[in-house]
């Protein structure tokens, strides 16, 4: 039996890198659920109901009126939705679910490591805790290929200036050598993340990305640093 969906339309829909495009979709009138950041909704075409695909909220739980999801063109239901998804379509909405949340306490770190589109999440985390302006420490550590595929650059780059328990960092895996970027190169590995984990202990890991990227920073974090995996938080895309 199918989830029980809701119409919504799309308010907003804008192209952040060339293959990425944010999406908002209006909640209808009455509407006004309970959520966590951190979750993901379901997203359907009314007409082709046959495929469907879960998306992060990159809005947090603060951010009422609308979810706001981040796509990239990839598979046949991001493919549509980057290349045909306008202002004034409507879709079926599965409303949020899941287990990838925020671990909001004083004394934690949270250290998220994400790769392409998998930092849509991580600045829902980020966007909560500078509203709510907590004590807790987030720090984002992002691989992309080049700099021009970094999703909502300038969002976390103002998130870190206005919040100084915030911390953004990109590595780029396929620049030219003659590139000028003056970040760091390569992917991410577990000496980038023992360089950041400072307090292992009160760091809550998280990890959002491609399977194959997700199952090597959890292999980097519970056996080559040694942190319990209780202590870790995964969210993969197939």
């Amino acid at each position: 039996m199918a989830k029980p969906h809701v119409d919504m339309i799309i308010e907003a829909a804008e192209m952040v890198t060339a293959d990425t495009k944010m999406i908002r979709l209006k909640w209808p009138d009455g509407y006004n659920p309970e959520f966590k950041t951190g979750q993901f909704i379901t997203l359907y075409w009314p007409e082709t109901t046959d495929y469907k695909r879960a998306y992060s909220l990159s809005s947090c739980a603060l951010d009422r009126g609308y979810y706001e999801v981040t796509v990239q063109r990839e598979g046949k239901m991001g493919t549509r939705l980057v290349d045909w998804a306008r202002v004034g379509d409507k879709l079926w909405v599965v409303p949020p679910v899941g287990r990838f949340l925020p671990v909001y306490e004083p004394g934690k770190h949270l250290l998220c490591l994400a790769g392409g589109s998998g930092v849509t999440p991580f600045k829902a985390f980020a966007r909560e805790a500078s509203l709510r302006k907590l004590e807790t420490r987030i720090t984002v550590l992002y691989s992309v290929r080049i700099t021009q595929d970094i999703i909502f650059r300038e969002d976390f780059e103002r998130l870190a200036q206005e919040n100084p328990r915030f911390r953004f960092w990109v590595t780029c895996t396929r620049l030219a050598a003659d590139d000028p970027w003056p970040g760091r190169r390569g992917r991410i590995d577990a000496a980038w993340i023992r360089e950041h984990a400072h307090d292992p202990a009160n760091t809550v890991f998280y990890a959002c990305g491609s399977q194959g990227m997700v199952d090597f920073v959890e292999k980097a974090v519970v056996h080559d640093l040694g942190v319990p995996k209780e202590q870790m938080r995964t969210e993969k895309w197939w």
